[in-house]
């Protein structure tokens, strides 16, 4: 069987949702089909953080990984960059 590609997604994290979970804002840049313009696109996540190591305002980096509840499906990879507080 061959290995399927992981989906890894960047973002920051907006809030801490209980116990090693937290939710992390990714922000995608597509161009306006009419307008010619790069417009933002946001979509939150709710990762896995199994050491409870993150804080408002890291920046992450998570993988997809098997369902870990009705809307947790990411796992916590590295942390890219600290936050500020």
């Amino acid at each position: 069987m061959a290995a399927e590609m992981k989906r890894e997604i960047v973002g920051v994290v907006v809030t801490i949702a209980g116990n090693k979970s937290a939710t992390v804002l990714v922000e995608r840049r597509v161009m306006h089909p009419r307008y010619r313009k790069f417009v933002k696109r946001f979509k939150k996540y709710i990762i896995h953080d199994e050491k409870n190591e993150l804080k408002v305002g890291d920046t992450v980096s998570a993988v997809e990984c098997r369902p870990l509840s009705a809307r947790k499906s990411f796992r916590l990879l590295e942390v890219l960059k600290r936050g500020v507080e």
